[in-house]
């Protein structure tokens, strides 16, 4: 006979060897991540992991440490996770019923039938972990390796782990995995930040702890079905440089839009309240800001229609953020409506747009020129003393923006090019304007950057 001792002290089997990952991505964390949702991966600074799917820039699928463990399933939910998944040796680890304990549940062909026996993990006086009595372990991933190898007691060893999503669903983007609708019950509404052409926008809070921009979208403001599937792509854009559209609240009237929450609010306010602190440099890279914004809409095949100060926000390191793309498409009321019944901005819009309602990735270069001139002139109306109309004529027949007090020639000849009757996108590029203008445009400091214009597009040299 053995002593429970001796069982307990007895050499496990050799592991097999680590699978050859070579070929694979491995990335290291360079920020804490709380998973929002069940399919969510938690990030711990300086870990690693690897990537096994990159669904797009917003979201990739990791590997997950311990892909066995599943939060937040009850039992119910295991054994339909585990049946679905079908294989002989397939678990899960999950929370039980009783607090701060887990069980371990797997799916076993043994009986001729499927079925999902449910092991408890129990607990020492020494706070050892074990499911069999002979083999106790100093935590819970170390008890399962060794399962892994050895049935020990249990109906199988522990051969396939099942992830919260099974072994085949990938993870997508949103606010979490394709989250592009958002529950009422999840927001928080707190102050008033403003409002504007489609209602009211306040600050709040998504689950109690995110803070996040709640646009409420004025009832008849906007044609909303077309809107809502749209919102569908439109929570798949990401950049650095466009405020995030988290997801929209359709459950109940008004809609509520949820955005990425920018600190400074409106780059047209902010300009007005801090013109005597911005220095020429600032004004320039608020440009670039929203070039680079929106030279990733041209190529996700995406038109604003509106660009603007007023339709750009600022965070707290004053970064400039381009918002509401495409949402004018939706808007039902009047103002600024031609004879077609499209909305524009006037003051903002190149002559195909004014005779022709012709909107493009080129009418957005043109906006882009007027939002130039906003920022040089720290927020000024453009045609501030002309009405439409006036406007309308003037632009017909060449006329152009003054130039602002705070911009240079070179910036200014900028500007202009965006208002030529042919003008290029934002993505086309010319090698002829580089020398012209680099070395006008040195930045302070770091590794002196400088800017380059295009014709029509910012790009940064390091």
């Amino acid at each position: 006979l053995v002593s429970q001792t001796q069982l307990s002290q007895k050499k496990l089997p050799p592991s097999p060897p680590e699978d050859d990952d070579s070929g694979v991505m491995k990335v290291v964390a360079i920020y804490d991540f709380t998973a929002r949702e069940s399919s969510d991966l938690t990030l711990h600074h300086g870990e690693t992991y690897i990537i096994l799917h990159k669904q797009d820039q917003l979201w990739w699928r990791a590997k997950d440490k311990h892909g066995w463990y599943c939060k937040n399933i009850n039992r119910a939910e295991a054994e339909q996770l585990l049946r679905q998944e079908g294989k002989d040796g397939g678990f899960v680890v999950r929370s039980s019923s009783q607090p701060s304990s887990y069980t371990v549940s797997v799916y076993t062909h043994s009986s001729g039938k499927g079925e999902v026996r449910h092991y408890q993990i129990k607990q020492t006086d020494t706070a050892q972990f074990f499911l069999a009595e002979n083999h106790v372990f100093g935590s819970i991933p170390e008890l399962i390796n060794y399962h892994r190898h050895n049935a020990a007691g249990l109906v199988s060893r522990l051969r396939y782990p099942i992830g919260p999503l099974g072994t085949c669903l990938p993870a997508t983007a949103g606010f979490s995995s394709d989250k592009w609708e958002i529950s009422p019950s999840e927001l928080t509404f707190m102050k008033e930040l403003g409002s504007g052409q489609f209602g009211v926008v306040r600050l709040g809070k998504w689950r109690a702890q995110h803070k996040v921009a709640i646009k409420t979208i004025r009832e008849g403001a906007m044609s909303e079905d077309d809107f809502i599937e749209e919102a569908k792509i439109m929570t798949r854009l990401c950049h650095p440089k466009l405020v995030q559209l988290y997801g929209v609240c359709v459950t109940q009237r008004p809609i509520c839009i949820v955005t990425e929450f920018m600190e400074n609010g409106c780059l047209l306010h902010f300009l007005r309240q801090h013109s005597r602190t911005l220095g020429r440099v600032q004004l320039l890279f608020m440009c670039q800001d929203v070039c680079e914004g929106m030279e990733y809409l041209e190529e996700n095949s995406f038109i604003h229609r509106d660009l603007a100060a007023r339709n750009c926000l600022v965070n707290e390191r004053n970064v400039v953020k381009v918002c509401d793309f495409g949402m004018t498409r939706y808007v039902l009321d009047n103002q600024y409506t031609s004879s077609m019944g499209s909305r524009f901005p006037v003051k903002w819009s190149p002559p195909e747009v004014l005779h022709f309602n012709k909107f493009s990735n080129k009418s957005d270069v043109w906006s882009f020129g007027v939002l130039m001139w906003e920022v040089f002139s720290e927020g000024k109306t453009p045609f501030e003393n002309r009405s439409n109309l006036e406007v309308v004529e003037q632009v017909t027949q060449g006329g152009r923006l003054y130039r602002p007090h705070r911009a240079s020639a070179h910036i200014y000849n900028i500007m202009y090019r965006c208002w030529h009757e042919v003008r290029h996108t934002h993505t086309h590029t010319s090698h002829d304007d580089q020398s012209n203008l680099i070395p006008n445009l040195h930045c302070k400091g770091g590794s002196e950057a400088l800017l380059k214009w295009h014709l029509g597009v910012f790009t940064q040299i390091v």
